[in-house]
């Protein structure tokens, strides 16, 4: 399965000034869905005080859910998020295009729409494939970093994660950018054919 890389889109002028600093699971579930293939399925979840995006993944899908506004990095040059990992993909290697699969990935781009092989992007996944840290390109489009970001067991719990996206595209895209044109969240199982779900909290962009 290929990465999200580039959804052409035209941003008002005033996009960068509306941003919000957090987006709760009650917006992204509005998000612009994107499908690879077939559609993996995106359900507002609540379990006990936890409210979250729960994505279920089977029969080979591969789907996103796309935020296409672009984000001052600026001003808020860090990216916190949380989820919780309820069944792991459990096989495949995530360096090959077979293993190319996740339960649960976030994505922060950088576009160029008509310089195409201009664009980048750092995509920060759970894996239990990986050590926590590692990192590598991505096996359809070396454009694409992968991160793993933990390698959560089912049943482990929700995690909080927090990257710098100026300091990330610096260190892995040697490229020095003040904002990102596209987020996106997707769990997808169809380059391993395996199952997976996880379950995305409240994104949140802060400043340093």
């Amino acid at each position: 399965m290929t990465v999200i890389l580039s959804i052409p889109a035209i941003l008002p002028t005033t996009a960068l000034a509306q941003t919000p600093t957090s987006f709760d699971p009650a917006t992204i579930i509005g998000w612009e869905r994107h499908s690879f293939s077939g559609e993996t399925g995106y359900t507002l979840s609540q379990r006990n005080a936890h409210r979250g995006v729960r994505a279920e993944c089977d029969e080979g899908s591969a789907s996103g859910l796309v935020y296409r506004e672009g984000i001052d990095l600026t001003r808020t040059p860090i990216i916190e998020w949380r989820w919780r990992i309820v069944e792991p993909i459990s096989r495949g290697t995530p360096r090959q295009k077979s293993g190319d699969d996740y339960a649960a990935r976030l994505y922060a781009v950088d576009e160029h729409p008509i310089l195409r092989w201009r664009t980048r992007a750092m995509n920060y996944v759970s894996t239990t494939q990986a050590g926590v840290g590692d990192h590598w390109s991505n096996a359809y489009a070396d454009q694409a970093t992968m991160v793993a970001v933990d390698g959560s067991d089912e049943g482990a719990g929700w995690r909080t994660h927090r990257r710098n996206l100026r300091e990330d595209f610096a260190r892995f895209h040697d490229r020095d950018i003040t904002e990102i044109d596209t987020l996106a969240i997707m769990t997808d199982c169809d380059d391993t054919d395996d199952r997976a779900e996880a379950i995305y909290g409240t994104i949140r962009l802060l400043g340093e």
